[in-house]
């Protein structure tokens, strides 16, 4: 038996006037998913513990099995595993966004956060950016790292965690509200909008109707993490296929492989089939038993706020991911299961993360696991909910997927 799980990032979401009702993910068309639904078991799953921040790190730690509260450590050490960065044990890193902010007259403080993610700025160039930060933010104890698209690194020695603010989190809203009380941080991402507003690489974006990338932008504060490895604790080699570099570190964390697809960018345009074949291969032809599958595109667009675009994104997991791999693993001949979900809802009229159970679907390639339970026929939020299948702690779903306890 093979394992797969799809996870489609934020694609959960809330109804909306402008769909009569529907949520995005009820608005898409979803031929491939409303074909296993009557076959599979739905219900929803609470991947946010109480208490905690509703953030992809804590949520697709509890997917993978992993209880956030014994686990999360920060999402950035996450992400510097990733990376390749080695911390000690009294390091502190962060996440470091390179942001969009309004550039008008007056203070930095005064500045509207526009963007969390630059137009969602492609890693050559912001590299270019991170860059000119090292030079002119360069400080004894602090290091910047290049990560992917937006995503980057700080770290500090014998650094302390404070509380910061996602700038997904803030979005349309005035930033001196929410910027860092450590003052050495502050004096930074003022700094950085001083050199970046007038770096020559946000000219010639400005000239292609790209917002600048203006500003870096500190959050997601934590040490260094600890994770137990996947296949001890569940007895299966596993892979990880995601262009995102928390996922990609908690994989490290966790001793998976990671596979990198070209074109795999996180984005709208990622390459969505090229995820769905390295799943297909590396659990037909490569010996893997587990697959993970992380799809970044209907978070973005529901960051975005833009309907359409967390609609065509949906649809394209749909097709281009599920499709793909159900079709392949048939072809191959392989008995499997499929869990389907979202790590966290993603709503539109909020444009970030929030807290609520989210709803799955788990498919069993070789029996039926449909029970004709109300609203059964087709995969959504209303749907799971109706089926009155409830999974309070989340990180115990995957063992249900395993058909096994997990420690």
């Amino acid at each position: 038996m093979k394992y797969v799980i799809v996870l489609s990032d934020g694609m959960a979401g809330r109804p909306l006037k402008e769909l009569e009702g529907k949520t995005t993910l009820q608005a898409a068309k979803t031929p491939v998913m409303d074909m296993l639904a009557p076959k599979s078991e739905m219900g929803i799953a609470s991947m946010v513990p109480e208490g905690m921040a509703p953030g992809s790190d804590t949520a697709n730690l509890a997917v993978m099995g992993y209880d956030p509260k014994v686990y999360y450590t920060g999402r950035s050490p996450l992400e510097a595993l990733s990376i390749g960065v080695e911390m000690e044990e009294t390091d502190v890193s962060f996440r470091c966004n390179i942001v969009t902010v309004s550039e008008n007259e007056g203070s930095y403080e005064d500045q509207i956060m526009i963007d969390h993610s630059s137009d969602e700025i492609e890693t050559a160039d912001a590299a270019v950016l991170i860059d000119a930060l090292k030079e002119g933010l360069a400080k004894e104890g602090y290091e910047f790292y290049v990560g992917t698209s937006y995503r980057h690194l700080l770290v500090q020695k014998n650094g302390v965690i404070s509380e910061l603010t996602p700038p997904h989190d803030i979005l349309t809203k005035r930033i001196g509200d929410y910027l860092p009380e450590d003052m050495v941080l502050r004096e930074m991402m003022e700094k950085s909008y001083e050199i970046l507003k007038a770096h020559p690489l946000n000219g010639e974006r400005r000239k292609r109707g790209l917002k600048p990338a203006n500003s870096a932008w500190f959050w997601g504060a934590g040490r260094k993490p600890a994770l137990t490895s996947f296949e001890d604790r569940t007895g299966k080699k596993g892979v990880m296929i995601s262009a995102v570099d928390l996922l990609k570190g908690i994989a490290v964390g966790a001793g998976m492989d990671r596979i990198l697809v070209e074109g795999a960018n996180g984005g709208l345009h990622t390459n969505y089939e090229g995820k769905a074949r390295a799943a297909v291969k590396a659990l037909s032809e490569d010996g893997y038993d587990f697959a993970y599958i992380h799809v970044e595109a209907p978070d973005e667009m529901g960051h975005q706020g833009i309907i359409k675009d967390k609609i065509a994104a949906i649809e394209n997991v749909d097709e281009k991911v599920i499709g793909v791999v159900v079709k392949g693993l048939e072809d191959a001949g392989e008995d499997f299961r499929l869990l389907l979900l979202p790590d966290h809802p993603t709503p539109i009229e909020v444009r970030t993360h929030t807290g609520e159970p989210v709803p799955y679907l788990l498919y069993d390639s070789t029996k039926d696991l449909g029970t004709n339970e109300t609203g059964a026929g087709k995969y959504d939020e209303e749907s799971a909910a109706l089926t009155g299948r409830t999974w309070p702690k989340g990180y115990q779903l995957i063992g249900h997927l395993l058909q096994e306890e997990l420690c």
